[in-house]
């Protein structure tokens, strides 16, 4: 099976839970566009939102590239909560793995994403957030691909 989540063009829908450290699950709802250039780099924009409650939304933007035939990649990311961002993802046969370190920041923030393909319209993600060594938050969702 092939993934299609990143290595292609598309705009997949969000759907899941988020957790804080000592929190219930509040809902999480958003949207990833992916697009594709010639030269092998990509970009990814991510924007969540959560119904019901009084949390600010977190927008997301990577910019990375992976070579024809690769399987492991390196991104930049803009998040609107942690500032700039330094990333590594693999391809893996069933998953999509991406961790990452918040740039110049002394509270030593990092996290990590593992994206799941269950078919080619759609995957599982599970992602967290950590402090130094301690899980902060951590979100659960599922991703549909939007048909054209």
């Amino acid at each position: 099976m092939a993934q299609t989540f990143l290595l292609e063009p598309g705009r997949w829908i969000i759907q899941g839970n988020w957790l804080e450290r000592n929190g219930m699950p509040i809902s999480v709802k958003g949207m990833t566009l992916v697009v594709w250039n010639r030269d092998n780099w990509f970009s990814m924009a991510t924007k969540l939102t959560f119904p019901g409650s009084d949390r600010s939304e977190i927008s997301l933007r990577y910019r990375g590239r992976l070579d024809d035939g690769e399987r492991q990649y390196t991104y930049l990311l803009e998040h609107n909560l942690l500032g700039k961002i330094e990333g590594e993802g693999w391809i893996c046969p069933d998953t999509i793995v991406q961790r990452y370190w918040v740039l110049g920041d002394r509270e030593r923030r990092s996290g990590f994403e593992t994206l799941h393909r269950i078919s080619d319209d759609t995957y599982y993600l599970t992602s967290g957030i950590l402090t130094g060594h301690f899980l902060t938050s951590t979100m659960e969702a599922s991703l549909e691909r939007q048909q054209k």
